[in-house]
């Protein structure tokens, strides 16, 4: 894959693996078709991990040891061509082996009798209708009604067959494996709209007239009910075999970066025609964004500068005037730009004209390869399966009843340009939508679908959706003492899976290498790993014999049987490897230590001598090595110990680098079966709510000093906390010698502090971020202390005080206090988590969260 997967993809990628790998096994011994199904909301990358699914089909993956199905054929299935388009170019963008002669539209005139194997064929409902060039000559009848050994005879014009006799005739080839991916699975089946669409889909599905079902149906869809119910109505579930969905966690999404943290909705504060109003507020806040991506892109020596978009989005029955009033309003504000700026997706696909301009049509799935187009007039035709990561403001001029609508576009709109989040840049993390025609109750609403779990909008853990905007910058007031004291922070990574120590080195070295920090780290990693294996070697010399020959032998048994008698005997066989059996078990070496380190093992065995018998001893040497626990464990160790080295050794260095380097970096980290320890990134711009909502009524939130990032006046909102929190924090910011506060964003982000556990119900590893970070001047110096207080209702929160004492265990000597607070009633109570008694207590658990509150462990908050 040119991309690195995020964790969760990797999680995902494997979990497919697995499922499609059981489904061709069910299908081969048990002649039964299987469903399986891939959820994740809008954002997730859903085609990235389609892509590293299909690569690993075609050419197997040795990360998680799965082998490649030489008979594999896909077929990419939607209900709209463009759809097609855009994800055949994404495959190729985000394949190094897929490329373009393995994935093709299928476009009359299309003569075959069967696909081919290692080819993706993309598919569209309109391709199977009766009209079709393909099908032309194809009749649907039912299946009683079809004489054995009887199908149509009539072919298309120019073709020998049928799409759906060339699709049986794949389906019926022992050697071919076929894989329908049906995308937007939950959409179009069993609704009268779609009707043709269903009918359709159930007979590719299904089979019908004849032929026969698809083996192996895959279904990537936003939500897992949906697509259950779309199977039922498709006649699927009693026939075919649906194995346990892989559905990807959407607060890993959010956490991810790949989607946007900061949603502004502006409003007219009350009822008057001021439409043209927010147009022009919408062209100032497209400008800005503007000069901020071309100062960021700049900054960080990025190839490409961000060209933010903005969406104008139409009523049903579109105002041309008025869609050209505000056209006139855009151009006000950004003279720069001009008609040639402007495009429509309308159903109409021609140049129309809005007032006095004429405006081109262009295809939907191409307005992000196009940065010279910066305004894009819609109705409702990009709401699904469209993908414009640069697209940051929204102007809607659909009335308040279509909330769904807009709703349904922002859940398109939420990616991030760079496909990672702007490290401490609230702003360059957002997206702003301007509604015209809404009130604050419609308005409101439109809130509650955002920041609630609904299908196409990512789980909005962690993000905020802002009203009325207070962008606060790094607060002048604060001393660099403090800021100091931040940079020493610790915060933990979440660890991915399915990579090795080994190999995370060997990506660490490489980083280093290309990025000029330590031009010879991957010669001098791999040289230390060399010498392990080499002590390894000597070390476990008995095991590491009994290996090799194990290596240069090829067990076979024989089975024979006399005429005349009963039974049969079975003898063991053992053959000398020859050249293409050891380099068979030279894979496993390949696989334990990385190819650069056991290319390298080989070559330094050799150490000049390139003769055959040489090689070949070297091959069988470094795989016999691979076959040893002890040695492999011998240099997972090392790689651990050599990769923390190297980490600590060019902190400093690392943390010049450009933003994307830095998360290259942070990602490499992650890349251990355990957390790991890295520096807090300084936040750059916060964006919060000057208005907060309190007994369902709007009004101003009160405003507090010294927190880090404030407004022009050094002041910051506290709109998001609730009463007790605002509390705490005017309680801390109270206190003798306090310096500064700091409200940690509840997200895996380079300016937020994490604290790494496991989460119960799935054993996948997840972050908690305490509330907040005060900083005080304790004896001279500024320390910071971790004020955390939480409910003590909620279902982790056990796991999560437990991660939070462990953290303080190994981490105290960093902070001057960690606390953990609740409410014990009207009374705020409060653990000292640097005090080795509770902590223990609570590490050894068995009681419930509000039994520690209420415990001798637990003291008065305000009493200290």
């Amino acid at each position: 894959m040119k991309f690195t997967l995020k964790p969760y993809q990797r999680a995902a990628l494997e979990d497919m693996l697995a499922s499609l790998d059981r489904a061709k096994t069910i299908y081969e011994r048990k002649s039964s078709p299987t469903s399986v199904s891939l959820t994740a909301t809008t954002g997730a990358g859903k085609t990235v991990i389609a892509s590293a699914v299909i690569e690993s089909l075609f050419y197997g993956n040795d990360d998680f040891n799965f082998e490649p199905d030489d008979g594999a054929v896909v077929i990419w299935f939607s209900d709209d061509p463009n759809l097609n388009e855009q994800t055949r170019f994404r495959i190729m963008e985000a394949s190094d082996k897929v490329v373009s002669t393995d994935l093709v539209t299928i476009e009359p005139p299309f003569s075959k009798p069967k696909l081919d194997a290692g080819k993706v064929y993309f598919l569209n409902t309109q391709k199977l209708s009766k009209s079709s060039l393909l099908t032309r000559g194809h009749e649907v009848v039912e299946e009683g009604d079809v004489f054995e050994g009887m199908h149509t005879a009539a072919q298309p014009d120019l073709q020998g067959y049928t799409i759906w006799q060339t699709i049986a005739n794949t389906i019926d080839d022992p050697d071919l494996t076929l894989y329908l991916i049906a995308d937007e699975a939950h959409r179009g089946f069993g609704t009268k709209a779609t009707r043709d669409k269903s009918t359709i889909v159930q007979r590719l599905i299904n089979g019908h007239a004849g032929y026969p079902p698809v083996p192996i149906v895959w279904g990537i869809s936003a939500t897992i009910r949906d697509f259950k119910e779309a199977m039922n109505d498709a006649h699927v579930s009693g026939d075919r075999r649906y194995l346990p969905p892989v559905q990807v966690d959407g607060f890993q999404v959010q956490e991810s970066g790949l989607v946007k943290d900061v949603v502004k909705v502006d409003i007219p504060a009350e009822a008057q025609a001021i439409d043209m109003v927010l147009v022009r507020r919408a062209a100032k806040k497209l400008k800005h964004s503007s000069e901020r991506w071309q100062t960021y892109c700049e900054s960080q020596g990025l190839p490409d500068v961000v060209k933010p978009l903005m969406v104008l989005q139409a009523p049903n029955t579109p105002d041309h005037d008025k869609l050209g009033e505000a056209l006139n309003v855009i151009f006000e504000e950004m003279p720069e730009l001009g008609v040639d700026s402007v495009r429509h997706v309308l159903g109409e696909h021609s140049m129309q004209t809005f007032g006095a301009h004429q405006v081109n049509w262009i295809e939907p799935q191409v307005v992000e390869d196009r940065p010279h187009v910066r305004v894009l007039i819609a109705k409702d035709a990009i709401s699904t399966g469209w993908d414009c990561p640069r697209a940051e403001v929204l102007v809607s001029f659909r009335p308040a009843k279509d909330h769904d609508h807009i709703q349904q576009l922002l859940g398109r709109m939420v990616r991030t340009p760079l496909a990672r989040r702007v490290p401490g840049d609230d702003e360059l993390n957002s997206v702003d939508c301007l509604l015209p025609f809404f009130d604050r109750k419609t308005a409101g609403d439109v809130v509650k679908l955002l920041t609630a779990q609904i299908d196409g909008v990512p789980d909005p853990t962690g993000r905020k959706v802002i009203i009325q905007e207070c962008v606060m910058t790094p607060n002048k007031a604060i001393p660099d003492v403090v800021w100091k004291a931040w940079d020493e922070l610790p915060t933990m990574t979440i660890p991915q899976r399915g990579t090795s120590p080994v190999k995370r080195l060997a990506s660490l070295a490489l980083a280093l290498s290309t990025d000029g920090v330590r031009e010879d780290a991957l010669a001098e990693v791999s040289q230390r790993v060399h010498e392990v294996l080499d002590e390894s070697a000597e070390t476990y010399k008995s095991r590491v014999k009994a290996a090799t020959a194990e290596v240069l032998a090829v067990r076979l048994q024989e089975i024979s049987a006399k005429f005349g008698t009963a039974g049969v005997e079975y003898t063991a066989i053992v053959e000398q490897a020859d050249e293409r059996a050891v380099r068979a078990a030279f894979e496993d070496a390949r696989k334990a230590f990385g190819s650069d380190i056991a290319n390298g093992y080989v070559d330094h065995l050799c150490d000049g001598d390139d003769s055959d018998d040489a090689l070949r001893a070297a091959f069988v040497r470094a795989s016999a090595l691979a076959c040893v626990p002890e040695v492999r464990e011998a240099v997972d160790k090392a790689s651990d110990q050599m990769a923390e080295e190297l980490f600590t050794e060019h902190a400093d260095s690392i943390q010049d680098l450009p933003d994307d380097r830095q998360q290259e970096y942070r990602d490499i980290n992650a890349l251990s079966a355990t957390p790991q320890i890295d520096r807090l990134g300084r936040p750059r711009t916060r964006i919060e709510d000057y208005v907060e909502e309190k007994d369902g009524q709007l009004g101003w939130a009160e405003l507090v000093k010294l927190h880090l990032m404030s407004d022009e006046n050094g002041d910051a909102p506290i709109t998001k906390l609730n009463d007790w929190e605002g509390e705490v924090v005017k309680h801390e910011i109270a206190r003798d010698g306090a310096l500064a506060w700091y409200r940690n964003p509840p997200r895996q982000t380079a300016d937020s502090l994490g604290i790494a556990y496991r989460d119960e119900a799935t054993g996948n590893w997840r972050s908690m971020h305490p509330d907040f970070v005060f900083f005080h001047n304790v004896d001279g110096k500024a320390k910071a202390s971790i004020v955390d207080p939480h409910g003590h209702h909620l279902q982790d929160s056990l796991v999560k005080l437990q991660a939070l004492a462990t953290f303080a265990e190994e981490h105290g000597d960093s902070f001057h206090r960690i606390e953990a607070l609740s409410k014990v009633g009207d009374v705020m109570k409060m653990l000292n988590l640097k005090d080795e008694d509770v902590r223990e207590g609570i590490k050894k658990g068995g009681q419930t969260v509000d039994w520690f509150y209420s415990s001798d462990f637990a003291v008065n908050y305000y009493a200290e």
